[in-house]
């Protein structure tokens, strides 16, 4: 499965959206991204992409466009 596949599977479940809802405008403190969803949703991303995120990059991931700025970082490609 591709990254950008998981990635997506992740917000998907998490936070209970359809695939038509992830974009740009899909931003921390969305309906049904609240601080606890925030958390489910690290914590699922990590174990999906084999990774651990750091603090820093756990508060600043406030959005799906941001998160995949932040992969990145960890050598994940979801573009």
């Amino acid at each position: 499965m591709k990254f950008l596949t998981k990635y997506d599977k992740c917000f998907i479940e998490t936070l209970n959206i359809t695939e038509d809802e992830l974009g740009d405008k899909l931003v921390f403190k969305s309906p049904n991204w609240d601080t606890t969803a925030h958390m489910s949703l690290i914590t699922k991303i990590e174990r999906c992409l084999d990774i651990i995120f750091d603090i820093t990059d756990i508060v600043e991931f406030s959005s799906y466009e941001k998160g995949k700025e932040i992969l990145k970082k960890y050598e994940v490609e979801v573009a």
